[in-house]
């Protein structure tokens, strides 16, 4: 399956000190999966006290990110 990672998400990644390989590791191992807006997944992944949340969309063997972000771990459960 191919990735694309957008241009704004390479900005959030900056943005939110998150690598591209932390973000490529939470799309194959997250923690868990939890259904996001318009057929959308986010991937999730406990790390370094917070939670890497990773939105992804599927179509025609494409796995597009469409954004991601840093979130306080009592916000979200994994």
């Amino acid at each position: 399956m191919k990735l694309i990672i957008l241009e704004h998400v390479l900005d959030r990644m900056e943005e939110y000190a998150i690598s591209e390989q932390q973000v490529i590791e939470t799309i194959h191992h997250p923690d868990s999966i939890v259904p996001g807006h318009n057929e959308r997944k986010i991937h999730q992944k406990r790390l370094n006290g917070h939670i890497l949340r990773v939105v992804v969309e599927e179509k025609e063997e494409i796995l597009r990110v469409i954004t991601t972000y840093n979130a306080r771990s009592d916000r979200y459960e994994v």
